[in-house]
């Protein structure tokens, strides 16, 4: 089987664990980005490594421009969510009907690879873009952002590109997160003798009820390529023993933002839901956390010029060019909030993201270099 320069690079980046140490027995990003700072110097690129943790650096490469003074930023992260549960090989990259199995392989190891195909195939033909070309392969996308927030301090660029699976649609704008828990205090009793105590769990659970009824409002506000935010309870836990009137319970939030919507403003909304519950029952005492993640909506216009010129190329191509939107968060925001207008543009499907089965389509993989390769050579 005659495979293809950017398979042959994604298959080597496959069999690299760069699962985040976030996640048990994950040894992070350091041998990966050792992988991809060594492909561009071995082919005459400048590279440098950016510290991000301790041995997990963001890895940078450089293609000059005729206009030193402009810049365009192609970004993808290095790290994997783990392989817990996973029904394939990992880490032994395997194609299969047009497909290339393996974790990674869609999320975003695929994409980042076709990125460094595109950089380095302007490099062998000896072009010099118009803007200054930077790709950064940066850490811990699937934790904490701290790979593109490095990035960010002090940089100046015009257009960015972040390499999630969007099936190489454009992608303009996409839902912000904010996770965070709400610790709810009661008093400990005897299960026999209920009323000497305060059940945690019980006020835990007409918060659950009121976030629920709540959430029916979210539907009114419906973004054109979004939908509607959206409000998830996904953890909760509380108790020590059947027979103990539970002390303690704490719920786990994750809400999706919208573009328009702030943090801090909807952290003030479920607060009044709180300060409304106190109100009704006397012994209610819950404390909201500082949030754990909050990473606000994307939202890059249509008629900017690199949503333009992403909706030519992929016309060219044969694609769809009408820009979209995404539920999900990436790093984009990030680049987004530095002042640089960014696109989601990537090989692959979202649904196959995390799954136990991941793989990415072949063919989108190559196509995704011809698409960054364009974009390059021809934004202004």
């Amino acid at each position: 089987m005659n495979i293809s320069p950017v398979i042959q690079t994604l298959s080597a980046m496959i069999r690299i664990n760069s699962v985040n140490s976030f996640y048990e027995g994950g040894p992070g990003e350091r041998e990966i980005a050792t992988f991809v700072r060594e492909f561009f110097e071995q082919r005459g690129i400048v590279a440098w490594e950016q510290e991000v943790f301790p041995n997990r650096p963001n890895v940078i490469a450089r293609l000059p421009g005729r206009d030193s003074s402009r810049r365009v930023i192609l970004e993808a992260h290095m790290d994997t969510v783990s392989v817990m549960g996973m029904g394939i090989a990992p880490f032994d990259p395997r194609i299969e009907d047009g497909k290339l199995f393996g974790r990674g392989s869609c999320d975003t190891k695929g994409g980042l690879a076709a990125m460094m195909h595109a950089v380095a195939s302007l490099h062998e033909e000896d072009f010099t873009p118009p803007c200054e070309v930077w790709l950064a392969a940066v850490v811990d996308e699937e934790f904490s952002y701290r790979g593109v927030v490095k990035l960010c301090e002090d940089l100046t660029a015009h257009a960015a590109i972040v390499a999630e699976p969007t099936g190489l649609r454009a992608i303009i704008t996409g839902k912000g997160v904010l996770r965070w828990r709400i610790t709810v205090r009661g008093k400990a009793a005897h299960s026999s003798k209920p009323h000497l105590g305060v059940n945690a769990i019980n006020h835990a659970a007409r918060i659950v009820l009121a976030i629920e009824e709540d959430s029916a409002r979210l539907a009114a506000q419906v973004h054109p390529l979004l939908g509607p935010a959206t409000v998830n309870v996904g953890i909760i836990g509380g108790g020590v023993q059947v027979n103990f009137v539970p002390d303690q319970c704490v719920i786990e939030i994750d809400r999706r933002l919208l573009p328009g919507e702030s943090g801090p403003a909807v952290l003030a909304h479920y607060q009044g839901l709180l300060d409304s519950l106190k109100a009704q029952h006397p012994t209610f005492d819950a404390v909201m956390e500082p949030p754990r993640i909050l990473d606000e909506a994307l939202e890059t216009p249509a008629d900017s010029a690199p949503a333009q010129l992403a909706s030519a190329v992929l016309a060219e191509m044969g694609l769809e060019a009408t820009p979209g939107g995404v539920p999900f968060g990436s790093d984009a925001s990030k680049l987004s909030r530095a002042g640089i207008p960014s696109l989601i543009v990537g090989p692959g499907c979202i649904d196959q993201a995390h799954a136990a089965d991941e793989f990415v389509d072949i063919t989108e993989v190559e196509r995704a270099v011809t698409f960054y390769h364009e974009f390059i050579r021809r934004f202004e």
